[in-house]
């Protein structure tokens, strides 16, 4: 049996370590080796680059991704997308969604994994739709959750409707890291006897199961596995990319990657390692192992987001009482899967129920909109008591909510007007406003400054 690897080291592998700080310079003259290594594909786009190109870098992510294209002929680029979130954290009007899924795959992008942070598949129809227009592959993921309403079955059934919606390919998304061997290798064993299309496993080193979760997996006949080169993977990463394949040559699979592309590529990041461990942009921290996420079902930056709230109003005493908190609001809440923009809710009402003294006296507005059926289905039941309390007699949207949401490019188009050269600028303005317009302003100015000198040098 053949094994495929999705390599994440230009994205995930760095978002998760390096805060998604690492500009395009720093890796561009390892791409042509990365383009030979025999990747399945690499993960190189979307996420929180697009953002953090705009709001840290000074750079332009598109233009970030026609360079990663330039220089990566034979090997399949790969994004990921948040349904109709895109890359933002609010549902976008359908027009928005299919201009970027449109522009992504005409600027470069080979595979879109799409996913909802609810798993509602309405979420995500107009983005599988447009990225098969446009002769992308749609690689539809679940976001993995452990709960009562998460069995087995119920994950069967939803990627049997994801390939009768068209995903190319099936990805099982553990944010948190905390599928263990044994759910692993039963649920990619219930998806192989579901679906025909290749299934894919995502996880991370956080709790340290990724290996052995990995290699079951495996086992059970899946089929593509993302991982990083070993100098960047490892704690809140994807486990090392030598090792899985040093093991599964071992136990007799089949692995088409060049050991000394990959040799290369691994001496290639370790000074760019070095580097950001000495500017403090790699915190040690994320490179251990945290069992807790596997206690409490928190993944590794949620906690890091909950530890700081709690530091910013002098409570971080509190935070065994906010861990044992939020599985309750979780549960409450129709055990939503604690992934962006789900986990940054919870976590905050978490949060807001201790330090209150009163649970759910302060309700957030976007668990309003939650509670109000903006973000899609819940996977189980929410609280009647919680319903209440939010809405009172307003009935609940029942119906995809982006479908009442108005086409916009056009309004975003005017807004930005002449600073806007592309449409691909106005997405950028359409999913960060105001990160977006400073950016295209400190352009504009720049170029205006170079003309002022070419005149006078001329």
């Amino acid at each position: 049996m053949k094994v495929r690897f999705t390599e994440t080291v230009l994205r995930d592998a760095q978002q998760s370590l390096l805060a998604t700080r690492m500009p395009y310079e720093k890796f561009e003259e390892i791409l042509q080796t990365m383009d030979k290594a025999g990747y399945y594909s690499l993960e190189c786009w979307g996420g929180a680059t697009f953002d953090s190109c705009l709001r840290y870098l000074n750079e332009d992510p598109w233009e970030r991704l026609r360079n990663i294209r330039k220089n990566v002929k034979n090997t399949k680029l790969q994004m990921l997308l948040r349904g109709q979130n895109l890359l933002g954290y609010k549902h976008y009007p359908d027009d928005v969604v299919r201009k970027f899924v449109a522009k992504s795959i005409e600027n470069g992008i080979d595979i879109i994994r799409i996913f909802d942070a609810l798993n509602d598949l309405r979420n995500l129809e107009v983005s599988v739709d447009e990225t098969r227009k446009r002769g992308g592959e749609a690689q539809i993921a679940i976001s993995y959750t452990t709960s009562p309403v998460h069995t087995l079955e119920a994950y069967a059934k939803l990627c049997k409707q994801m390939e009768d919606m068209g995903a190319s390919s099936i990805c099982i998304k553990d944010m948190a890291g905390i599928m263990g061997p044994k759910e692993a290798y039963d649920l990619v064993k219930a998806l192989k006897e579901t679906v025909k299309v290749p299934v894919d496993l995502h996880t991370h080193s956080t709790t340290g199961l990724a290996p052995l979760t990995l290699l079951k997996a495996v086992e059970a006949g899946c089929d593509i596995i993302d991982t990083s080169i070993s100098s960047m993977s490892g704690g809140t990463s994807q486990y090392s990319t030598e090792s899985m394949v040093y093991s599964l040559r071992q136990l007799g699979y089949e692995v088409d990657l060049d050991d000394e592309a990959l040799r290369k590529i691994n001496d290639f990041f370790k000074p760019v390692k070095e580097e950001y461990l000495k500017t403090g942009l790699l915190d040690p921290f994320v490179m251990g192992v945290e069992t807790d996420a596997l206690n409490y079902q928190i993944p590794g930056g949620m906690l890091s987001n909950l530890i700081a709230q709690l530091k910013a109003q002098n409570a971080i005493s509190r935070l065994d009482e906010v861990l044992q908190e939020t599985p309750k609001v979780r549960a409450e809440l129709g055990y939503p899967p604690l992934v962006t923009p789900m986990s940054q809710m919870v976590g905050v009402q978490a949060v807001a129920n201790v330090l209150a003294g009163e649970r759910y006296k302060n309700i957030s507005k976007e668990i309003r909109s939650y509670v109000r059926g903006e973000y899609g289905t819940p996977p189980g039941e929410i609280d009647p008591s919680i319903v209440k309390k939010v809405l009172g007699d307003e009935p609940r949207i029942t119906d995809r909510y982006a479908a009442s949401l108005a086409p916009e490019f056009e309004n975003f188009k005017a807004q930005i007007d002449e600073l806007a050269k592309s449409d691909e600028d106005v997405l950028s303005y359409a999913l960060f406003p105001a990160v977006a317009e400073k950016f295209l302003k400190a352009r504009a100015e720049k170029e205006e400054n170079r003309a002022k000198y070419t005149i006078v040098e001329a």
